[in-house]
């Protein structure tokens, strides 16, 4: 009899052991998520701005900003390989491959935006880009480098709450699969 009263109390205690911890592993993991969903927001007004702010490329008639349609064509392009590789991430904000895409992504299209600001690509008449368009971007990126910073420490909890043992175990039986941040760790990048 106490023998049974032991081995119920081990199973009782492992079972709310296990439910908690489960609980703590989908709730790093939602805390992931939803602060992508922030980070897609802020990544999102920026593609928004070139839509919205620039030439498209193909214009024809004169565009209220100087320069030929073939400069502004990289910029846009630019933009619309950032938008897809962000729905992409959008479907699944923690797998990695998606994520480094999406980084990968970003990193043309923050080159493609350095290009359009540079002092030496404008002619006599001044830059390229109004500053307004230049503060307002400069902005964006003030509000996405945060996002960036709140999305990689969520996903930093995250994989180190799958990797603790014994959550480890929890996390390879339900397929809790370790995340990648938009800037990866060292760690992660050796790995």
């Amino acid at each position: 009899m106490p023998s049974s009263v032991v081995l119920w109390s081990v199973a009782a205690v492992l079972l709310f052991w296990g439910v908690g911890a489960y609980n703590r592993l989908m709730r790093l993991r939602a805390e992931a998520n939803t602060a992508f969903a922030a980070l897609e927001g802020e990544l999102a007004k920026q593609v928004a701005l070139v839509r919205e702010c620039l030439p498209p490329p193909e214009a024809t008639q004169p565009a209220p900003l100087d320069g030929d349609p073939g400069f502004w064509s990289g910029l846009h392009g630019a933009a619309a390989q950032f938008a897809a590789s962000l729905a992409v991430a959008r479907a699944r904000p923690l797998e990695p491959q998606g994520i480094a895409a999406l980084s990968a992504a970003q990193d043309v299209f923050t080159m493609a935006w350095e290009r359009a600001e540079r002092d030496d690509a404008h002619d006599l008449a001044g830059p390229r880009l109004p500053e307004t368009l230049t503060a307002r971007r400069a902005q964006l990126v003030m509000q996405t480098h945060s996002a960036i910073e709140h999305f990689d420490q969520a996903v930093g909890r995250y994989n180190d709450a799958i990797a603790q043992f014994p959550a480890v175990l929890l996390a390879w039986l339900f397929g809790f699969r370790p995340g990648r941040g938009v800037r990866p760790s060292a760690a992660a990048v050796a790995g």
